[in-house]
């Protein structure tokens, strides 16, 4: 039999090379539920649920409630038979020198049983020591080092100058470029939520968060967006927020006009749909007013949508913002600016480049 027990620390420093697919693992496997699983999992990890949702909370239900021994007895059957299912659909066809890191929550029970039959079998199986729990607990240590070891150039602009779309620009350009609203499947403000993309947990966007800062080279700037402490309903790692706000920052600005085109195709499933659009702006009404947001809704619904972003803009974005840039990115006072002449690929990719060569 080949298991060998990795300490949570040492996986997670070979899976944070990034020169290395999937950290020299020909496979990361997941041995919890479905459910566990799509809370957080490991990156590149795939699942083989030693016990699926229903048969955890059966197995959890008889432990509670008749007694340990029961419910071992029979969970060990139901994993028996899942563990055999998982070898006959995945593991067949795998060659000898096939070796996986394997993992379940935190006692290795659940990652202990699949990893006796796939070494018994011959396969070189690695078992991370504490499961998910102490590779977490390793990934909140590690994330500070990572987070100021890197230098960030950040991109401030009011809502609808285009931020993203750089972002966007300098990728293709071939930057280093940290885009935590698309982490984090949000916007980033009231209105922010991207409608069929759910949030990640909370657990998952610091998985996410960690695995784009170990892609990134230490020697070359990393561009971010002036981000606030929450994405939506998620919590940016603190590291990362104070290496973000002690960083040099650049200015974008853009006419309003371009900046309301720019919102209307952006958000373009607001315009579409004005009852949506209308069901968010009621969560301004603690902020503005119920008789300014019913204005608003009245408007939307006519199919004055531009009117409301414009005011909007004016009247709750760009007030809000730049108290808060200036509060918070202290370099961002007298920072750069970058005009754009519109809000085109062209204006981005142009502003992209100008970034790039300094």
């Amino acid at each position: 039999m080949s298991v060998h027990l990795l300490p949570a620390d040492q996986a997670l420093l070979r899976l944070a090379d990034r020169s290395r697919t999937l950290g020299d693992f020909s496979a990361i496997i997941d041995a919890r539920s479905e459910d566990e699983f799509a809370h957080d999992h490991l990156p590149g990890a795939v699942n083989w649920p030693t016990l699926n949702n229903a048969e955890r909370a059966l197995i959890g239900t008889l432990f509670k409630q008749v007694n340990p021994f029961e419910a071992q007895k029979l969970g060990a059957s139901l994993a028996a038979a899942n563990i055999a299912r998982h070898i006959a659909q995945q593991a067949l066809e795998l060659p000898r020198h096939w070796q996986p890191l394997i993992y379940c929550w935190r006692g290795g029970k659940r990652s202990g049983s699949l990893s006796l039959v796939l070494g018994q079998i011959g396969f070189k199986v690695s078992l991370i020591e504490g499961g998910y729990k102490a590779f977490r607990n390793a990934l909140l240590a590690d994330l500070p080092g990572r987070a100021n070891r890197l230098s960030f150039r950040v991109i401030c602009g009011p809502t609808g100058s285009g931020k993203t779309r750089l972002l966007q620009s300098l990728d293709q350009a071939g930057a280093q470029v940290l885009d935590l609203e698309a982490l984090a499947s949000h916007r980033s403000s009231v209105l922010g939520v991207l409608p069929g993309r759910p949030q990640p947990s909370q657990k998952h966007f610091d998985m996410r968060v960690w695995t784009a800062l170990c892609g990134f080279d230490a020697t070359r700037p990393v561009y971010v967006e002036a981000e606030s402490r929450k994405v939506g309903n998620l919590s940016v790692p603190e590291s990362l927020m104070l290496a973000m706000r002690a960083s040099p920052c650049v200015h974008l600005h853009v006419s309003d006009a371009e900046r309301v085109g720019l919102l209307m195709e952006d958000y373009d499933f607001f315009v579409k749909d004005p009852d949506f659009f209308c069901q968010r702006l009621d969560a301004l009404t603690e902020l503005r007013g119920h008789t300014t947001v019913k204005d608003w809704q009245e408007r939307v619904r006519r199919g004055d949508v531009a009117s409301v972003v414009e005011e909007l803009l004016h009247t709750h974005y760009d007030p809000t913002y730049a108290s808060s840039l200036e509060r918070n990115f202290k370099q961002s006072i007298g920072a750069p600016v970058i005009e754009l002449a519109d809000r085109s690929e062209a204006s981005m990719r142009a502003a992209a480049l100008s970034l790039i060569q300094g």
